[in-house]
């Protein structure tokens, strides 16, 4: 249940917090990946497969969800979680070392290091969601989806300028030393924010719901899941996730390969070309934080219209991208612009609603529902890249041919979003309450019968 209190300053700390999160996983992601292709000749395809590896970790997310919900309170899950997270982030730079001597040694330790990186994001992540639903009124869920997001891209962005320039040249001293650094200061940052953030929640006040709390107690993980499993809204809402972020993540490693083979970008061209996707991300996202302030008041539609409407769009600007494919004339860059609004927008939109469904569906459920949805979209992102970059070569291999391959490929995300929209019109708000009433009210009923 939202709380008054919970303000602007405490959603700018819970932003900080996802700022450090971002800042430990980039250099993972990004910079490790460069070193180990670069500067030590490995396959690209080690690296791939350890981010594949840490996203599917996250295939525990719902776990970790319940673990909060069950000691009610998620602030030493996030600082757990970022502390793990530091020490995978450490050891991962290590193992990265060592591959120059011992490859398969150094790589097997990485394996070890992204797995509590998958941990490490899945438990502070996770919880940070759970206490966004809790806290968060509902008038303000729109703007801090949105100041929480771009909190995590300012953290991407800084760190990677910073630590780029910290490694350079590169040497694997620094390399550690730099590493070991950012895991004290992100967790230095994690503690103090997380200080005095959470209040506890007084049972006392809340006696409606004291037998369906007593009955969740002794419930045990399992349990747990199947009971927000038999929501048809989390259920559906699951389904979205999962479609939408897939047609999302898929586009994101063939988007610079095909502007350069068939529009014949060069290197810097195609990396412009991704800033402008990132912009209109952005606009999308502040486009979704205006019509849900308060201010607003709905007048520009509702957080699921903008969910649904994004994902319709996304699919047309999907469409536009199998016409550039099949046309040198067509305007891509601001094809890839109006693709951009449309994806920051039905994120945002779908994030708010989630922190709308977690709450919705009763108290004491809302870190389990926020596993289940990230390890959804988790397990999405983990399969996207994959799925686009494969289907790419199929198409290549079926028709021979850059421009009707990438066409095809197109197509077929421009379908995955629209299906995603198709499934977001089924989500009504009233539906998840009146679940949670009949809940509860079999609740009550069970326990007044003595069972």
């Amino acid at each position: 249940m939202s709380t008054p209190w919970f303000g602007w300053f405490q959603i700018v700390r819970l932003g900080l917090i996802q700022a450090c999160l971002g800042a430990v996983v980039v250099v993972t992601t990004s910079t490790l990946n460069r070193i180990m292709v670069v500067e030590l000749a490995l396959p690209a395809l080690l690296p791939g497969f350890l981010v594949a590896w840490h996203y599917a970790v996250q295939m525990v997310r719902p776990r970790m969800g319940f673990g909060a919900d069950k000691g009610r309170r998620c602030t030493p899950w996030m600082m757990g979680g970022m502390l793990v997270l530091g020490t995978g982030g450490v050891m991962a730079a290590a193992a990265t070392v060592w591959m120059a001597t011992q490859a398969l040694y150094g790589a097997l330790l990485a394996m070890l290091s992204f797995s509590l990186i998958g941990l490490g994001v899945s438990a502070c992540g996770t919880s940070l969601l759970a206490l966004m639903a809790k806290q968060v009124p509902d008038e303000r869920r729109a703007p801090a989806a949105t100041t929480v997001w771009l909190m995590m891209i300012m953290g991407f962005a800084i760190t990677a300028g910073v630590v780029g320039k910290l490694i350079d040249p590169y040497s694997p001293q620094v390399l550690l030393q730099v590493s070991a650094g950012l895991s004290a200061i992100t967790a230095l940052i994690t503690a103090l924010c997380l200080w005095g953030l959470e209040k506890p929640v007084d049972a006392a006040s809340m006696p409606v719901q004291s037998a369906a709390s007593e009955r969740q107690k002794k419930q045990n993980f399992k349990e747990a899941l199947q009971e927000v499993w038999t929501d048809s809204a989390a259920r559906t809402f699951t389904v979205f996730v999962f479609m939408s972020m897939l047609a999302y993540s898929a586009q994101d490693l063939i988007l610079e390969p095909f502007a350069g083979a068939v529009h014949g970008f060069t290197p810097g061209q195609t990396t412009q070309l991704s800033g402008w996707h990132h912009m209109g991300v952005l606009i999308g996202m502040l486009a979704v934080a205006g019509a849900g302030s308060r201010w607003v008041a709905g007048r520009l539609g509702s957080v699921q219209a903008w969910m649904v409407g994004g994902c319709w769009v996304s699919a047309l600007a999907t469409v536009g991208l199998v016409s550039s494919a099949l046309s040198e004339q067509w305007p891509l860059q601001a094809n890839v612009v109006f693709l951009g609004v449309a994806n920051g927008a039905f994120s945002i939109a779908a994030i708010a609603t989630m922190m709308r469904l977690a709450g919705e569906g009763g108290p004491g459920r809302e870190g389990t529902r926020m596993g289940l949805w990230g390890a959804a979209q988790a397990a999405a992102f983990g399969l996207g890249g994959l799925l686009g970059t494969a289907a790419s070569d199929l198409a290549h291999a079926l028709w021979g041919e850059q421009r009707t391959a990438y066409a095809a490929v197109f197509g077929m995300q421009a379908l995955m979003f629209a299906v995603s929209a198709a499934v977001a019109t089924r989500l009504r708000g009233g539906s998840v309450q009146r679940t949670s009433l009949r809940f509860e009210t079999a609740v009550l009923l069970k326990g007044g019968s003595g069972s």
